[in-house]
């Protein structure tokens, strides 16, 4: 079994992986769309993306690309403790006032903000795909150059974590979702099942007056919580949205059939993008990586 991820080494996706599958098991893609690709495709028989950031919220890219690009079924959840660290080249002499350039993934720089702001005010940022990308390019410049990423990355690419923890809040979490293309059984390492999970798409009939408060009220009647409910633009034109909304629970054979009966008749389309064990990684467990 092949598992695809957001690489290259040294991402926090590759801990996510490295938490759920033996790292034999694993291939890295550069981009989120090249890994959802090659599931499609079946190069690989699962992948493992970010959709959701504590302090940055939502990964777009991610979940428009399920949406709108591929069909793959969500199959398990992990959520990763983020620790954001400024890597350097070994031969780099100074602290941080004289770095002129940081590379990192966009989440990782705006994760970081303030302390950019107050400790390297007049740094360059260049955009990276990837933490590890970054890692792997500070790896190969001399000068003033460094990486934001996690220690996992510093030790891959040997780099020297030069400052640690400079994310700008301490809870900061990373959900990471596995999706597969042909159903069939799937072998993970053993944790512990936080919860169940239920992942629907719904789109409104129409722009009218009280139509989100009927479908939340098809939800809240039959007691089913929900973790997340979030729009997101469909594409077709300004102020036409779906709705992303997980609930905490199974699937069953009862009550999201007579859900989704409900929401039919109240003119909205649904569809079930998974229904999934969600799993989570200390912070301890990600330093043992």
């Amino acid at each position: 079994m092949k598992v695809g991820y957001l690489g290259p080494k040294g991402t926090f996706t590759n801990i996510a992986v490295e938490a759920l599958f033996e790292a034999d098991q694993t291939v890295s893609y550069r981009t989120i769309p090249e890994c959802l690709d090659a599931v499609d495709r079946q190069e690989v028989e699962l992948a493992v993306v970010p959709v959701e950031n504590a302090i940055e919220g939502t990964v777009s890219m991610t979940i428009d690309y399920l949406i709108h690009q591929v069909e793959l079924p969500i199959i398990a959840e992990v959520v990763v403790p983020i620790t954001q660290h400024i890597l350097v080249h070994p031969e780099f002499e100074g602290d941080v006032e004289r770095i002129e350039h940081v590379y990192s993934h966009s989440h990782a720089i705006a994760q970081c903000h303030q302390f950019i702001h107050k400790e390297m005010p007049e740094v360059e940022v260049h955009y990276s795909a990837s933490t590890g990308e970054a890692a792997a390019k500070v790896k190969d410049l001399k000068g003033q150059h460094a990486a934001i990423g996690n220690a996992l990355a510093a030790q891959e690419y040997g780099l020297r974590v030069l400052r640690e923890n400079v994310h700008d809040y301490d809870n900061n979490h990373t959900r990471f979702v596995v999706v597969q293309k042909e159903q069939a059984p799937v072998e993970m390492k053993d944790h512990e099942v936080k919860q169940q999970k239920t992942t629907l798409m719904v789109t409104l009939p129409s722009d009218r007056a009280g139509a989100l408060h009927q479908v939340l009220s098809a939800f809240a009647w039959r007691k089913m919580n929900l973790s997340r409910i979030e729009s997101r633009p469909m594409k077709t034109g300004l102020g036409n949205y779906f709705f992303i909304i997980d609930v905490n629970r199974s699937y069953d054979s009862v009550l999201f059939p007579a859900l989704q009966q409900e929401l039919q008749a109240l003119g909205c389309e649904t569809k079930i993008l998974g229904t999934y064990p969600c799993f989570e990684i200390q912070s301890n467990a990600v330093h043992k990586m």
